[in-house]
């Protein structure tokens, strides 16, 4: 991608339309959810921040979650093509980027510790020594900015602007409006 999503602010906490925009997208209420951690170019949440527990207890130490449908479906096909083997291959070879990715999963531990520490669980995506899961490590890239996870963002490069087409989804707004854009559409 030759234009990244630019960084946007995190909303703490999520709006009624950012709710109903996550429940659209996943088609499931939301789990644990605290913040919007990154907002596609749309105006929708495309990476929600959870809890490190849901709400019974249960741990879920994936604190960065895409939301997005087209930008999870552009990162499914590049690990069907084998991009995540390629990576993990690399990081065996590779003692600086080995070295940034560790750096990667320290970031990724710190700021779900800061939530609350889920002792013995790993961090997300495979870190710190495999590739496991693309999409947590875009949407770690996405709410930390560029720099933070190298991988995150090689493959953010890979994909195309999942944005171009407007909102993934449309939700009532408390008005009544239709909204997908961030505003009234």
């Amino acid at each position: 991608m030759e234009t990244p999503p630019p960084q946007t602010e995190r909303t703490e906490p999520p709006t009624a339309e950012d709710t109903a925009a996550f429940a659209a997208q996943l088609g499931r209420p939301a789990r644990g959810l605290r913040a919007i951690a990154h907002r596609c170019p749309c105006g929708l949440p495309d990476v929600v921040e959870t809890a490190p527990r849901l709400p019974d207890g249960t741990p879920f130490p994936t604190t960065y979650y895409l939301t997005c449908p087209r930008a999870a479906s552009a990162i499914g096909t590049l690990e069907a093509n084998g991009v995540m083997r390629e990576m993990t291959e690399r990081l065996a070879t590779d003692p600086e980027l080995a070295a940034a990715y560790r750096a990667a999963h320290e970031d990724y531990l710190a700021r779900r510790d800061a939530i609350e520490v889920l002792a013995g669980f790993p961090s997300a995506g495979g870190m710190p020594d495999r590739v496991k899961c693309l999409h947590v490590l875009v949407a770690h890239s996405l709410a930390a900015g560029p720099g933070v996870n190298p991988l995150g963002d090689e493959a953010i490069a890979m994909l195309p602007q999942w944005w171009l087409k407007g909102p993934c989804v449309q939700t009532l707004t408390d008005t009544g409006k239709m909204t997908g854009t961030g505003a009234d559409a």
